[in-house]
């Protein structure tokens, strides 16, 4: 009897399967699963190294320059370290002064502007008009058609003697219209004016999609309570588009704080200097004076304040912005 347990226990045990213990390898389906999540990595991989060779990188490069004293042209052997001697040098700096003003001026018009525009024209093509598609698209265009091709544009309409934006004002009775780009007095409200017209556009798209969201039933009900058109707006319509308002707002002033290339295809910064903004003038000294050390420690004396205006806002819309 003892010998047929035995047998028994030695057979039950010959066909115990392998994996069961608990060291047991993974099974396919674990091992599909691993290899799937690897793969998913890979997918993201190249993102994630752009973004280290093109934006964390150069940034922690432009920290360590802000410290130095660095003529480019001689080489990484040039180097010297001065400390915190560029960035009192930039405060010290009266063009840095001026060219904040100009940046603050160009900002703290255009970007109302823009958001103030692009409502009316999203509550214009947000009714039932005719060709209502093609006009979102017609407005839409200037924001995404070729930068070269729209500064050719508005150097040829804003020509002193041949634009036609003079002569339309010849026309109508002015004798001395604007001078516009060739003047140090015009030439910074011309660009304002371009700089709406840019980007009203995408202002119109991101309304006329907040507008989709404003619930028709509470405008119904302010209309049979006898509220006009202009409280269902202040009171209902404002409130729910207060979100898009405070992301254009956001956007539009960090966007038009760095604008560069329109300036640099139009104005170079001049006539004068009225038209050098931060974002040119930090240009200005790292490629074409060659002082790179000071040129990054104004980027971060740039880049602070944009961050302090930034998270002002964030704190404002915690009491004006309204979230359903």
């Amino acid at each position: 009897m003892s010998t047929l347990y035995q047998k028994q226990a030695l057979s039950s045990k010959s066909h115990t399967p392998a994996d069961t213990g608990p060291t047991a390898r993974p099974g396919p389906k674990y091992r599909s699963r691993s290899s799937r999540g690897w793969i998913g990595y890979l997918f993201i991989a190249p993102n994630f190294i752009g973004l280290l060779l093109f934006t964390l990188l150069p940034l922690l490069f432009a920290l360590i320059v802000a410290f130095t004293q660095w003529d480019a042209t001689a080489g990484l052997s040039a180097i010297k370290w001065i400390g915190l001697q560029n960035f009192r040098d930039v405060l010290q700096d009266p063009n840095f002064w001026q060219s904040a003003r100009i940046t603050l001026i160009y900002v703290g018009l255009s970007v109302p502007c823009t958001v103030i525009v692009g409502l009316f024209l999203a509550l214009a093509l947000n009714g039932p008009i005719v060709g209502r598609a093609i006009l979102r698209t017609i407005f839409f265009i200037p924001f995404i058609a070729n930068a070269v091709a729209i500064a050719t544009t508005w150097l040829l309409l804003y020509h002193p003697t041949q634009g036609p934006i003079n002569v339309i004002l010849k026309a109508l009775g002015i004798a001395n219209p604007p001078q516009w780009l060739v003047s140090s007095q015009w030439a910074l409200p011309a660009l304002i004016i371009m700089a709406v017209w840019g980007g009203v556009g995408y202002a119109t798209i991101i309304y006329l999609a907040a507008l989709q969201d404003v619930p028709t039933e509470l405008l119904e009900a302010a209309t049979i309570d006898g509220a006009g058109a202009w409280t269902r707006f202040r009171t209902i319509t404002i409130p729910f588009l207060s979100p898009a308002i405070f992301f254009l707002l956001v956007t539009g002033f960090i966007g038009a704080s760095q604008n560069f290339g329109m300036i640099n295809l139009m104005t170079q910064g001049g006539p004068g200097r009225a038209t050098t903004v931060l974002s040119y003038y930090i240009y200005q000294n790292g490629f074409e004076f060659y002082r790179f050390g000071y040129a990054a420690a104004m980027a971060w004396v740039m880049f602070l304040v944009v961050l302090v205006l930034t998270l002002l806002l964030w704190w404002f819309q915690k009491r004006s912005v309204f979230y359903d």
